[in-house]
């Protein structure tokens, strides 16, 4: 199984950063949240400094994890980790998505989300509804 961690990173005014996989990837034509896969021995948040700083040339803080999920699509199965993390620098410069852009909780229905992410978009929204 292959262990996978996304951010889910939300601006000042409470917009998600959300990215579409660009053509030629697994998964191209559907949004996620950006992250990749662990290497050996790294931690989740690791992973995803190193993971956004090479995929979208931003550094980011994970602070607090959102849940995780398992999720088989078939070739492989993989264990989604998700963490909230804040921005804290870098322009955004797209090597493994052909599309990025921040939404409100409430659009993020209208996205055609990677299966795995899925999990993660219910919990985002229920925990909106909570408050």
């Amino acid at each position: 199984m292959l262990e996978v961690a996304a951010a889910v990173i939300e601006n000042d005014q409470g917009l998600v950063l959300v990215a579409r996989r660009k053509e030629g990837k697994s998964q191209a034509g559907l949004w996620e949240f950006p992250g990749g896969k662990l290497e050996a021995g790294e931690s989740p948040e690791d992973c995803l400094r190193r993971e956004l700083r090479e995929e979208m040339g931003i550094d980011i803080l994970p602070y607090e994890r959102v849940g995780s999920n398992v999720h088989d699509y078939g070739a492989v199965t993989i264990c989604l980790m998700a963490y909230r993390a804040k921005w804290l620098g870098g322009s955004i410069v797209l090597t493994d998505h052909d599309a990025c852009c921040w939404a409100k909780r409430e659009e993020l229905t209208s996205f055609e989300w990677a299966p795995a992410d899925i999990p993660i978009v219910e919990k985002l929204l229920a925990s909106r509804e909570r408050r």
